[in-house]
């Protein structure tokens, strides 16, 4: 049975919903929709740009603790609250992802699980065998 090692960030939200931020099963990582939250708090309120980023790095990390890195992402998902904003999303996506670049989707949704969030992100990266 191949081992499953999980990521978990401390979101409120995490032990309410029974999900955790990131799994790896043999080389694949599935990372949760990640939202720009940090101790409880919205980070980088009303700014797409600055949500995004902030994701970004949250899913870095949480890459990072099951040892894979951002140039493994082959798919993002990006769900925004208003595709009006698509170009800063997309500006910081490009920053982060400008090299190894991923599939993505961007598609818009009425409302995320709080209302100042503007984006929420999922990611999945594969890893070669070797970097296991």
């Amino acid at each position: 049975m191949t081992e499953r090692i999980r990521v978990s960030t401390g979101s409120p939200w995490e032990p309410i919903v029974g999900y955790c931020r990131a799994i790896k099963v043999g080389n694949l990582i599935e990372v949760a929709g990640t939202t720009a939250m940090s101790d409880g708090e919205v980070v980088g309120k009303g700014d797409a740009y600055a949500q995004t980023k902030h994701i970004f790095l949250t899913i870095q990390d949480a890459l990072h603790q099951v040892g894979a890195t951002l140039d493994d992402v082959v798919r993002t998902r990006m769900y925004v609250t208003d595709i009006a904003q698509w170009e800063e999303i997309g500006k910081a996506h490009g920053e982060f992802f400008r090299d190894c670049r991923p599939v993505a989707t961007m598609v818009e949704v009425k409302a995320l699980i709080h209302p100042e969030l503007l984006v929420e992100i999922e990611a999945q990266a594969i890893i070669s065998e070797q970097e296991e």
